[in-house]
């Protein structure tokens, strides 16, 4: 990495949203830590003279606070990190542990080993939320409890952390079009379904997330803390 002034630790960020709002970052002179969940991620990670991809379990304390010991400094932690078990497999407990455990228990882990850090530089958190942060997903239960979850942690993060000096908000992205939802754009009826909700009437992008990322992690928000901002094509109006 160069000398930037400001640093910034995106988990899950070696593909999809995580890694389109690290270059978004990087865009805006940070230097960027991308966490992916194994080597192969990190390995594959494009290359960019401010970009520093790692492996991180946030599952493991000890791994999170590796990682963030490994950080000078840190102005913006976004965390990205998230998985989905279809197929009926979160109605089995074991599966529906391992979500919680990496989407929200993890989150909560990264923010705790990233407080000292954030409260240093006055920095801000970005959580990824989901439209399933507002209604049921019938066929994945524990990724929607987890984003559900998601959504209150931030704003219990935000109260609790206004007087350190650290925002903690969130973005709920619509139907992007990632590895995530892949099975959901392959099929016609479900993709259709979605897109007929939609009111813009197409698939969101990662880039899509960008602008109102940059937002919420900049001075400009100096006064925003809390927030669950849907960045949906209007899903949620209708």
């Amino acid at each position: 990495m160069n000398s930037s002034s400001r640093t910034a630790l995106i988990t899950g960020g070696t593909g999809g949203i995580g890694l389109a709002l690290a270059h978004g970052l990087l865009g805006q002179g940070y230097a960027v830590t991308v966490t992916g969940a194994t080597e192969a991620e990190v390995a594959a990670t494009p290359p960019h003279a401010d970009l520093h991809a790692v492996a991180l379990d946030v599952t493991q304390a000890d791994d999170v606070a590796r990682v963030v010991a490994t950080l000078p400094e840190l102005d913006v932690l976004v965390n990205a990190a998230g998985i989905i078990l279809r197929g009926g497999r979160e109605f089995e407990i074991d599966s529906f542990e391992r979500v919680i455990q990496v989407n929200l228990i993890g989150t909560m882990r990264v923010c705790l080993a990233a407080r000292a850090a954030l409260m240093a530089r006055r920095g801000a958190v970005l959580n990824l939320a989901s439209m399933l942060s507002f209604v049921g997903g019938p066929a994945v239960p524990a990724y929607s409890a987890s984003k559900g979850g998601i959504a209150q942690l931030t704003k219990s993060l935000a109260a609790a952390w206004a007087p350190d000096g650290i925002r903690v908000n969130a973005l709920a992205p619509g139907w992007i079009t990632t590895e995530l939802t892949r099975p959901l754009q392959e099929d016609p009826a479900r993709s259709q379904a979605l897109l007929g909700r939609t009111p813009m009437g197409r698939w969101g992008t990662p880039q899509d997330l960008v602008g109102a990322a940059l937002f919420l992690c900049s001075e400009a928000a100096g006064f925003v803390t809390g927030v669950v901002l849907p960045v949906d094509g209007g899903y949620l109006a209708v």
